[in-house]
């Protein structure tokens, strides 16, 4: 690990001082207990945060990282499983009986060519459904899963004075699996992590650039959009370029389906009662300059808030694809790949009740209402078994224009270490009062 710069140490520091209370007198000795074991422990959540980061893995491959997290709890003497191909479960039972909660936190890296300036970059390279790609933590999982190990460590050390239980998931493939495998929070959910024992609430949080560093956004109701992944084949009939009228053009069809999706969400779709997205993400036709292709093949992604919707734009892609094509001669077959993942729906009791604990760890004055978003998370679906809040934890440091930053996902993406404190004081706080509040 890289010595912290004093500037850095010293603005970790301050975020470990207690913020203006929201609705208490003053912090507990539990609470001043997490804020004293949290400090202690973040020079090592810094140094795995900056390993994770280095070392970066793709979902279902968190080989690596999840033998890594394995191995710290089994030695903070938390009972361990293993499910869901890399993912890790650990259970840490408190010396007084109470309720079960568990904190989340994902793994896996994508498919992103880091371009941030860092000494610990990533350079590492894999294989992505058959395409050389680079590895990056560009959304931030390798800051989530060092402040869990954080918590877990802070928690572990004071377990004696918990009244229940912690369960830490420790998740892989977030970001979806490879083709042909499963994975993620379905997968964890149906291999029993929430079973043994069973949770009664579940917390997380994500780091979101275009928030400043350390604020937190805490919304009721929907937070992040429903996703469903899809595919089309658009089959038209072979020709030479030359002479397009011989054949049915798929290419030329595709363009219009393209253009038609979009009228979906202008003209179709009532976005008064939700934002709705519909993407066309990639689009594969052709291998020579002068052949009209058979056949060319979409994927895409269709975001929005509302059930009902969700079910409408799914019915009227299909009934537009197969129009458009079958006008011009050519077929068009849509599908869409599983279930999706729903609404990130903050449980609106849960999250009024866990509002004095983020005001009092982030302060009243960076505790903030933000927007609801059109990113999407396989959190919702642990969402759908308990209760359950999921934050957003800012991470873009003072001085950056918080409209220009290079957002999650980017090759640019940065997350400001200064947020970490934040981070397992957050977590650490939500478990140990929910457990208060419900013994």
């Amino acid at each position: 690990m890289r010595p912290l710069l004093p500037a850095l140490a010293a603005l970790f520091a301050a975020t470990l001082l207690p913020a203006p209370l929201a609705a208490q007198q003053g912090p507990t000795a539990l609470q001043r207990e997490i804020d004293r074991r949290a400090a202690t422990v973040m020079p090592r959540v810094v140094e795995w945060r900056r390993d994770f980061h280095q070392h970066p893995e793709l979902s279902n491959r968190e080989t690596r990282t999840s033998g890594i997290v394995a191995a710290h709890l089994e030695k903070l003497g938390i009972r361990v499983r293993r499910l869901a191909g890399t993912g890790v479960v650990g259970v840490l039972t408190g010396g007084k009986p109470g309720p079960v909660v568990a904190l989340r936190a994902d793994m896996d890296a994508l498919p992103v060519a880091e371009q941030v300036d860092l000494p610990f970059k990533s350079t590492v390279r894999s294989t992505y459904n058959g395409q050389d790609v680079g590895v990056m933590h560009a959304c931030g999982h390798d800051m989530h899963t060092a402040i869990l190990m954080g918590v877990a460590e802070v928690l572990s050390g004071m377990r004696a004075q918990l009244p229940g239980t912690v369960v830490f998931l420790f998740q892989p493939a977030e970001e979806g699996v490879p083709a042909g495998e499963t994975g993620g929070a379905p997968r964890m959910i149906a291999e029993g992590a929430l079973d043994d024992p069973k949770v009664g609430a579940i917390f997380g949080l994500h780091v979101f650039a275009g928030y400043r560093t350390n604020d937190v956004v805490l919304r009721p109701a929907g937070l992040m959009a429903s996703s469903d992944t899809w595919g089309m084949t658009v089959l038209g009939r072979q020709t030479h370029g030359g002479m397009p009228w011989g054949g049915v053009d798929p290419i030329v069809i595709s363009s219009q389906v393209i253009n038609g999706f979009q009228t979906i969400v202008s003209r179709q779709a009532d976005l008064t009662t939700s934002p709705a997205v519909v993407t066309v993400g990639t689009i594969h036709g052709g291998v020579r300059f002068n052949i009209v292709p058979d056949s060319v093949v979409m994927t895409g992604t269709v975001r929005v808030f509302d059930p009902s919707m969700r079910d409408s734009i799914k019915v009227r892609m299909d009934r537009m694809a197969q129009g458009i094509a079958g006008a011009s001669g050519a077929t068009a077959a849509l599908r869409f790949e599983g279930a999706g993942n729903p609404v990130t729906f903050n449980d609106p009791a849960l999250t009024e009740k866990i509002r004095p604990t983020v005001e009092r760890v982030a302060g009243r004055d960076r505790t903030i209402a933000g927007q609801v978003t059109t990113t999407a998370e396989d959190y919702a679906w642990y969402q759908q078994k308990v209760p359950g809040v999921y934050l957003f934890l800012g991470v873009t440091p003072p001085g950056e224009d918080l409209k220009a930053v290079a957002r999650n996902h980017s090759p640019k993406f940065f997350a400001d270490e200064a947020a970490l404190p934040t981070g397992v004081r957050l977590l650490a706080n939500l478990a140990a009062d929910y457990l208060a509040w419900t013994k």
